[in-house]
Order: C-alpha cells, then structure tokens, then sequence
C-alpha cells in the first residue's frame, strides 16, 4: 500500500479523506490513518519495540477521534520509552476482560462435555446431583479463580463423618471440575486435591459385618469407580464383576478364550471354578460393552483384564480399589447385592442360585438339573438395565 507524505493531519482531512493508503501524521511519530479501497478507516502506530518494527492497532474511525489517536500513541511512546511493550500490555488487558466462570458453569460445562462419555443417563444425573446437593451452595457462585481450600472444606466437613460415601464422592466431583480448570490455565493448584487431606477428619472405618452395598446403592459404586483415576482394566474386571455376579477371581482370571461373543457367553471352565464345576455365564450388552472396551489391552497373556505389566490383576487389587474411593464394601459383597435385588424383584430361587453358580441341595437340586441358561439370561439383562437407571425404579417381577 502507497504511503501518502506525512503532514499534520486535520480533523476535516480525516473525516473528508477518501483515497485509500497509510495518511500519516506528522505531529505524532509513526501514526498513520489507514484507508481501504471500502472506505473504511483505522488508526495505526508503527513503531520500534525490542529492535522490531511493530504496528500497533489503536481503534477505527470515528469511533477514535483524531485527539484519542494522537493520546493513544503519545502514550505507547511514553511505554516503549520505558523500556514496556503496550502490544503485549494490549494483549494482556484483553486477557484480562476474559469472564473467569464460577465453579457452578464451569461444572455445567465438564458435565456437558464428560457426558457422551458415560455409560448412562444416571451417572450424568447423579454427577449434577451432589455438587448441586452438596457444593453449589458453598462454591456454586463463587469464580472458580477464588475458591481455595478453606472454601472445599467449608463443603466437605459438614458431611465428611456422617455421610462418608458421599462425601468422597463430592470431593471427586469437585475434584474433577478444578482439574478442567487447571487444564484451561484458570487456576495453578486444585483446591480439593492432596493439600486437604490433612484437614479432613477421619471417616468411619468400614464394618467388618457390613461387606456389601444395598442394591440400590450399586450402581452409584460404579459412577464412582468409573470416575476415578484407577488403572482402565481395573475398573474395566469390577464392572466386569458386578454385571455378571461373578466372584472377583472368576473375573481377574477371565480370558479372551473363555468367551464367545456372538453367542454373548463367558464360559468359565472347572479348574477357574469355586465348585469345580464348568460355568456359563450369558452376557448382557452392558457386559459385552465391557469387554469391546478392553480390546485394546488385549495382550500375549491372553487376559480378558490385564495388569499395567500385562499380569493377572492380584487378588488385592479390586479391594483396593473399593477402598481407595470410600465405598463400603468388598468386591465379594457385590454378589449379595445381587441376591438381595433378585430376592426384592421376585426372582426365583433357583435362577438366582444358578446365576451365581451355588449348588442347590436336596431334592430342589436334584429337580433342577438344568442350568437355566435361557432364564438367566433375562435375569441378567434385567440387573443391567436396573444398573443402567432403565428401570425406573419399578420393581421387576418375574412368572413362575
């Protein structure tokens, strides 16, 4: 673009001016009023900053009057002078006017986009839920920049003791929302991390003769688990487990081999077997969705649910687990939760028995000598869906 000789610019010139080009001012150095071939008007500044040529963007006309132009570049001299960079001054007032949201949007927007993620429209509700419940009336309409430790605990003490599970499981969710946050560069330290701990009275250890979780409670559990930042094939056997009812060991010790997935069946054999008895387990899709999601760890072992190092899990690990995220059971006591939920929903006995693959005694056992395959397999669609929230909440009943 033609430069134009630079004389001091006029308030008529400017406003009358219509050939397009850099028209420069002589009164201030480097300022210049830039027409395009549209007729649009703008003010620049080229100047020096660090040894490089610069332009400077100082607003369009008339929306910035000639006086506002010539102040704005006598003052980004008087900057540059100074030793400062009014670009990058620029740059960081426009940063600067950048909303921070408060910790309630910013967990409406980790909600929206963690959401196609979860397995079910219940684990999103339940995710809203307690920080609703729990965190929003603290923290909901505070910005999320401002919120420090004193705040998150002001939320979590109150129900740390008396209501245990649920108090971890906000502080997760909490969690999750200031780790987004941390990803985004508004904050530096998550507020409900490790730093807490410390701070946090002890919770109620687990009772020994309390192992399993009411049935309704389960699919909770696995919001939990599935939530947290356990190893993928860890969380991947104790849902496994849980929609199948099978023991934990069954699970760890399952293999790509052991199952048939156009029949949607896990056959454990005799020697993986409790009873010494081979096992046919019939999968729901929400088992089957497991195990498409375990592929991609498939290993030489052969594992169904590989070890990081490609191992057995241990016999510990899902214990672990259980209790690293505060859940008051054993990976055992999941199988009651299922027979409590058969026994409430009118499942009958013995396809309840045969599900978890216990020997029915007396003449029950020896009139059942079939395995029930078919029934169970309702029975277990049925455990999922309810795991699923596609129940309703309605209790399922089941014909003799």
């Amino acid at each position: 673009m033609k430069r134009k000789e630079s004389k001091p610019l006029t308030v008529h010139f400017v406003r009358s001016v219509t050939e397009s080009g850099r028209h420069y001012d002589a009164t201030i150095r480097g300022l210049f009023l830039n027409v395009k071939q549209s007729g649009s008007k703008s003010w620049v500044q080229r100047v020096m900053i660090a040894g490089k040529r610069r332009d400077v963007g100082l607003g369009s006309y008339p929306a910035v009057s000639l006086a506002a132009a010539r102040k704005k570049a006598l003052a980004n001299l008087a900057a540059i002078a100074e030793g400062r960079d009014p670009l990058a001054e620029k740059k960081a007032a426009r940063q600067a006017k950048v909303v921070t949201p408060t910790f309630a949007e910013a967990a409406k927007t980790v909600h929206d986009a963690r959401l196609p993620t979860w397995r079910n429209k219940k684990h999103g509700k339940q995710f809203m839920a307690t920080l609703v419940t729990y965190a929003f009336p603290v923290i909901g309409d505070m910005p999320i920049d401002q919120i420090g430790r004193e705040h998150v605990l002001r939320a979590l003490v109150p129900i740390w003791t008396t209501k245990p599970e649920t108090a971890r499981r906000v502080r997760q969710r909490i969690r999750t929302v200031f780790a987004w946050a941390q990803a985004h560069v508004l904050i530096e330290h998550n507020p409900a991390g490790e730093m807490i701990d410390g701070a946090l009275p002890p919770m109620p250890k687990v009772k020994a003769h309390h192992p399993a979780l009411p049935y309704g409670d389960v699919a909770d559990a696995l919001a939990v688990i599935e939530e947290s930042g356990a190893w993928p094939m860890t969380k991947a056997c104790f849902r496994f487990a849980v929609l199948t009812a099978a023991r934990s060991g069954e699970a760890r010790e399952a293999e790509w081999s052991d199952i048939d997935i156009e029949k949607a069946t896990w056959t454990i054999s005799e020697k993986k077997m409790k009873a010494g008895k081979e096992h046919r387990v019939p999968l729901s899709n929400a088992a089957l969705d497991v195990i498409e999601a375990a592929r991609p760890h498939r290993g030489v072992t052969g594992l169904l649910f590989p070890s990081p190092r490609g191992r057995m899990l241990s016999d510990s690990t899902l214990s672990k687990l259980l209790r690293e995220n505060g859940i008051a059971a054993v990976p055992h006591g999941f199988r009651s939760s299922f027979r409590d939920w058969c026994a409430e929903t009118g499942v009958r006995r013995e396809l309840a028995e045969a599900a978890l693959a216990h020997e029915v005694g007396g003449v029950e056992g020896a009139y059942f000598r079939s395995d029930l395959f078919e029934q169970r397999r309702r029975v277990m669609d049925d455990w999922a869906r309810f795991l699923d929230g596609e129940a309703g909440g309605k209790v399922i009943r089941f014909r003799r």
